[in-house]
């Protein structure tokens, strides 16, 4: 027998036990796939919060550890996973992988830049922080028996090591110059202060154990009951305390006096970081400026439009100001309020067929926003369902200060927040059960932000607005959108002050003056962010535009509507190819 058949036939035993080796690409697959999954499964040991809100439950009885030491552990393990990515060939992939492997990369590279350029030591803004996630706890955990009663009491039990790191790191970002400007926190100690309470039975985090369900046995209820009482006394309340002590003696005096986050240690840097991460776009602020003042002209020339439809004589700023004194444009109580918004959201819920192909399961209702953060907080938000489907998505609607609350404005709030926009987005990517989890569960603010604001318009299309004061509204809050291109840079790069900010969002919107200014607060506590709305909402636009225009009668909006979200929460240049290939094929003959 030669060589050359023995070896074959030798050979052969093993290629029958072991199957034919992988293809490149089969193999390039599976590595980005278990590079997924360590990173998914890092990402939820490091933070039990997140964790449990995505239905992992091993972790429900602990809080994060926080820290310069966590986090340089945690960008060095990440600066490890994108090497190893690096190292896998893109070109091997799936469309569908390709897609995957340039989001982790972006999400990877994103979480190792916030840690260069020393974000972390900023965990606040001026409307929210850790103290206020946590305040949400008894609303957020699963509490069904006994055994998830007795971890949420282990969590209530590490309130104080918990704030001991965050005000641990807070101190750091005070002695390194890195803290949020002192002028947007007056008010601020009220989120923390409405959790120091005298009477444990009166804290939030009491609520779970007033009652229990039926599936915690009555041989139990009592002992928990007195665990719960403990526990928010002698952990939770006092953990408020301290950093409340904290914040009113050291924080907040010692916070820098300057505005605009160039003016930090390493500022510049810092801004175009943050203008490329929430915009995903290679853009700075000297191109974006300008091109909000365009969108300002533009809207602007509509609005004026609309007050002539009106029958208004005078000029806009006497109509602005008719619209903020104007009674008949304000909801009389919170629950009128509520209605209303409600009313809304299932008119469009009727409308939805006709504008998109595919919905989403979940569900969600409306609610107002909490009590403890409602002086601060924007006019309305979206929180998603938790992943073990027993709540719905909540819709949260501010009924504080309701003179501030204008109807004219609440078509375009609840059609930004709820239905077409963050409801619809976000449930249908979560129901992506093709996407690694880290898609899933993945937020891009120029996509998801830029949806909210197209949504908004798509109002125009299901036949809101025609009120024209409600359509002034919906042009109010794409003026707002557009002042925030002007504003954000303006505040963080051109040596904007807090007034001035102000004054411009003021005189060129309807938007109540206790808005603009908690708005104001807003973008100068989070660079970046506002530039998501606009820069995505006309890139949606835009491709939308191109759509049409190449498919002329046969173009399709159920259809277009589900390219633009079937594939979750994508970056704008990967929407730009998604849609241009849906193009490609629609073309074929």
């Amino acid at each position: 027998m030669r060589a050359l058949e023995r070896v074959l036939l030798l050979s052969l035993p093993l290629a029958l036990l072991l199957g034919a080796a992988p293809a490149r690409g089969e193999d390039s697959a599976s590595k980005l796939r278990a590079l997924f999954d360590e990173e998914w499964a890092f990402r939820l040991r490091e933070d039990p919060l997140l964790a449990t809100s995505v239905g992992e439950h091993r972790y429900d009885d602990r809080l994060p550890a926080v820290g310069t030491k966590e986090e340089t552990r945690r960008a060095e393990f990440r600066r490890g996973l994108l090497g190893r990515l690096r190292a896998i060939s893109a070109a091997d992939l799936s469309e569908t992988d390709r897609v995957s492997y340039e989001l982790f990369e972006r999400e990877l590279k994103d979480a190792v830049s916030e840690f260069e350029t020393r974000a972390y030591l900023m965990p606040l803004t001026s409307d929210s922080g850790f103290h206020t996630e946590l305040s949400r706890l008894p609303d957020d955990v699963p509490l069904s028996n006994t055994r998830e009663y007795e971890s949420y009491l282990a969590r209530l039990r590490a309130f104080p090591e918990y704030f001991r790191q965050q005000i641990a790191l807070l101190r750091e970002g005070l002695k390194a110059g890195f803290t949020l400007p002192r002028v947007v926190l007056n008010g601020y100690s009220a989120t923390i202060s409405a959790h120091v309470v005298d009477d444990p039975a009166r804290s939030a985090f009491f609520a779970p154990f007033r009652s229990f369900p039926v599936g915690v046995p009555a041989a139990d209820r009592e002992r928990l009951s007195r665990a719960g009482e403990a526990a928010v006394r002698e952990e939770a309340v006092p953990s408020y305390r301290a950093l409340l002590d904290f914040m009113t003696k050291e924080y907040i005096p010692g916070a820098r006096t300057t505005t605009g986050a160039s003016d930090l240690p390493g500022g510049r840097a810092f801004y175009a970081d943050r203008i490329r991460h929430y915009t995903t776009l290679a853009l700075s602020a000297d191109e974006i400026h300008p091109l909000g003042l365009s969108e300002v002209r533009r809207i602007r020339a509509e609005m004026d439009g609309v007050i002539r439809r009106t029958g208004f004589t005078g000029d806009f700023a006497a109509f602005v100001k008719m619209l903020r004194t104007d009674q008949r444009f304000y909801a009389k109580t919170p629950e009128e309020l509520l209605k209303a918004a409600a009313r809304i959201a299932k008119r469009m819920d009727g409308k939805l067929p006709s504008l998109f192909g595919r919905l989403p399961r979940q569900p969600y209702g409306v609610e107002p926003v909490p009590d403890d953060i409602a002086p601060h907080y924007t006019g309305g938000r979206y929180v998603p369902a938790p992943s073990d489907g027993k709540r719905a998505g909540t819709y949260w609607v501010n009924t504080y200060s309701l003179e501030s609350r204008p109807l004219y404005v609440l078509e375009s709030l609840t059609l930004h927040e709820a239905v077409p926009g963050h409801h619809l987005q976000i449930a249908l990517a979560r129901e992506l059960e093709d996407l690694p989890a880290f898609r899933r569960y993945a937020y891009v603010d120029a996509f998801g932000e830029g949806w909210g604001l197209y949504s908004e318009r798509l109002g125009l299309e299901a036949g809101f607005y025609t009120d024209p004061y409600s359509d002034f509204g919906r042009l109010t809050y794409e003026m707002w959108r557009a002042c925030r291109l002007v504003v954000d840079t303006g505040l963080h790069a051109k040596g904007w002050t807090r007034e001035r900010a102000a004054d411009y969002l003021s005189s060129n919107t309807a938007l109540s003056l206790h808005e603009v200014t908690t708005e104001i607060d807003r973008y100068i506590s989070w660079p970046g962010q506002a530039l998501a709305y606009k820069l995505g909402e006309l890139k949606i636009r835009e491709l939308r535009k191109r759509a049409e225009e190449a498919l002329g009668e046969r173009f399709d909006v159920r259809a277009f509507h589900d390219v633009v979200l079937g594939a979750g929460t994508v970056t704008l240049p990967v929407l730009e190819r998604r849609v241009d290939g849906f193009l490609r094929a629609a073309q074929r003959p």
